[in-house]
Parts: C-alpha cells; sequence; structure tokens
C-alpha cells in the first residue's frame, strides 16, 4: 500500500463512521446529573457523620458537669402561704372595685422557703403594682384565672430567681 491509500483509507474510516457529537440533553442526562446525584450523596453522607466512622474519626465528648440531684417528683409538695392581699382595681366608674386574695405558692425544696421569705417584700411589691393595674373584665372566666396564675407565676419566679416557684394557687379570691 502506498502512502495515498493509507491516506485514503483513514479517510474512509473517519468519513465511513460519522462522528456522533453529545446533544445538549444527553450530556446533561449523562454527565452532569451523575455528578450532581454524587456530589450531593457525597454531602449526605459528609454531614450525616457516616463519613467520620468510616474515616476512622472518633468524636471528642466535652465534659459535661453533672446535673444536681432532681428532686423526687412523688415527694411531698411544699407549699408556703403569702399573706392575704387588699389592692383596689383599676376601674373606670365612680364606684371603686377591691380584689381580696389569699395566694399560697409551690417550691421545690424546702431549702427554698427562707429564700422566698428573705425577698417577700420585693414579691409582695410585684404582685401589688400588677394586680392595681387589673380591671374587672381581666379577672372574668376561666381563662382570665389562668392569665392571672401565668402572669403572677412569670412575676414571683423574677423576683426569687434561684428558687423554682411550680405553681401559684388561689386560696380564696373575692372581687367587690
Amino acid at each position: 500500500m502506498t502512502a495515498h491509500a493509507e491516506d485514503d483509507a483513514g479517510e474512509l474510516s473517519t468519513d465511513g463512521l460519522p462522528r456522533k457529537k453529545f446533544s445538549g440533553k444527553k450530556l446533561v442526562l449523562f454527565v452532569i446529573l451523575p455528578l450532581v446525584l454524587l456530589i450531593g450523596a457525597g454531602a449526605g453522607v459528609y454531614f450525616s457523620g457516616l463519613l467520620d466512622s468510616l474515616l476512622g474519626k472518633k468524636e471528642e465528648h466535652a465534659e459535661v458537669p453533672a446535673e444536681p440531684a432532681q428532686p423526687d417528683p412523688h415527694a411531698a409538695p411544699i407549699f408556703y402561704d403569702l399573706p392575704d392581699m387588699l389592692v383596689n382595681l383599676n376601674a373606670a366608674g365612680k364606684r371603686p372595685a377591691f380584689l381580696k386574695i389569699k395566694i399560697s405558692i409551690q417550691v421545690s425544696k424546702p431549702e427554698d422557703v427562707p429564700a422566698v421569705e428573705h425577698v417577700l417584700p420585693r414579691i409582695i411589691d410585684n404582685f401589688q403594682v400588677y394586680l392595681r393595674e387589673l380591671r374587672l373584665e381581666d379577672l372574668k372566666g376561666s381563662a382570665g384565672m389562668y392569665r392571672l396564675r401565668q402572669e403572677l407565676l412569670m412575676r414571683i419566679s423574677a423576683a426569687a430567681h434561684p428558687v423554682k416557684v411550680k405553681d401559684v394557687l388561689f386560696k380564696e379570691m373575692l372581687v367587690q
């Protein structure tokens, strides 16, 4: 074979087989989509923590301080009775309205009672200021009682901060 024949054979082989180009759809389907799936799977494995166990990395746990002993939930509850309070309510009319209330609070531990007694003037002051701004409409119905209980619980928890106050109980409530 001569050099010319080899050239003809080369041309035939390239011309005989049509050269195929990847169309846009095939490029996306066979190249880009698998790449995106592999990257997504790799990110999922990395963020789920499976990759750490495969690579042999060990987690370092920080020292967590031991939590204080939790009180027994079945132990007898500890109650502390606050002094009776008599306040005038915020009334729009000429006739004054009064609220007489007896409150008992439930604390977590018996050791909390002296701490409550120590801040008792602050607790009473917070209650007096809040109760004087109430209107008769604020106390109507079970929803009014619930809001009053939650508000007083929030105020006593703020006043006696380190002490954990569990509940505010109404022993007597008279609106006149």
